[in-house]
């Protein structure tokens, strides 16, 4: 008897990691930068690896998240501090 094929990893799963890649480099750019520009990247290349339908999507949390870390060093430079707020 041979050994059960795995399954592979559903679509689903893959466009769902898509849209929370997109939907955390989103919030990532008001908000929590440092653990959810990461976190966008991570989800991102998961997504693309499992070859989502949302390719797009996917694409566009990777630059999210690049971009969540980009405001995160523009901010840290500016400021000297990870922590920043909206008041002068």
């Amino acid at each position: 008897m041979s050994a059960p094929a795995q399954a592979a990893p559903s679509r689903r799963d893959a466009d769902g990691l898509a849209v929370a890649s997109f939907v955390l480099g989103l919030v990532g750019l008001l908000v929590m930068n440092l653990l959810l520009g990461p976190a966008a990247i991570v989800m991102a290349f998961v997504a693309l690896a499992r070859s989502t339908t949302r390719r797009t999507r996917a694409f566009l949390g990777l630059a999210l998240g690049v971009a969540d870390l980009v405001v995160l060093a523009f901010l840290v430079t500016g400021n000297g501090v990870v922590a920043w707020s909206f008041g002068g």
